[in-house]
């Protein structure tokens, strides 16, 4: 019963990921931290080109003879070409776009995938202690929880902990608004 990890629960996903553990033959996740990110960001490296690095780096460590690749971009063939010339050992590949829908290997990547994402959101919270300003959400730029959790840590602190990443045009706007504020005060005050 797998299909796109976005249709399934939180708790459906916890469930069919120990399943896949119990029968898949390898399951490697490389984890890319938000300052990491940036990083490759500020070097000109988009989420694409970064996805389609580390897709290159577990198909030359698992040497698999064929790999099915959920391609993040619409145009398929960019990340195929991609591949092709950074993957050396043979595989052949079926990448396309929304590949999870017809693929259950995919399906099944994206489950494990989206599985240890949301423990690594967990773990933050705790580590970093993000829900002293209110629900963190999902983690994404997208979910007005997290867009309102953001706007509550940037209000009492100078800045984002490491764990939410710079690039995004959300976090840049809110850090411009705070500084656009604070110039406000300052000339404020001038005029007094």
């Amino acid at each position: 019963n797998l299909k796109d990890s976005k249709m399934h629960t939180p708790n459906q996903r916890t469930h069919l990921a120990k399943e896949i553990e119990k029968i898949a033959k390898d399951i490697i996740i490389i984890k890319v931290a938000a300052c990491k990110i940036d990083t490759y960001r500020k070097e000109g490296v988009n989420m694409n080109k970064l996805e389609a690095m580390k897709f290159a780096d577990i198909l030359n460590y698992l040497n698999p003879t064929m790999s099915y690749i959920d391609c993040p971009d619409t145009v398929p063939k960019r990340l195929e070409d991609y591949l092709k010339k950074m993957v050396d050992n043979g595989t052949s590949f079926c990448v396309e776009h929304k590949a999870d829908e017809n693929y259950p290997i995919v399906s099944a990547a994206s489950i494990i995938a989206k599985v240890t994402r949301d423990e690594e959101v967990e773990k933050l919270k705790k580590e970093h202690k993000l829900s002293t300003f209110g629900d963190i959400g999902s983690g994404y730029p997208s979910d007005p929880l997290t867009v309102q959790w953001m706007k509550s840590w940037i209000e009492k602190n100078k800045e984002f902990p490491d764990c939410v990443r710079k690039s995004w045009i959300t976090t840049e706007l809110m850090v411009a608004e705070k500084e656009q504020s604070k110039l406000s005060t300052w000339f404020g005050k001038l005029r007094k």
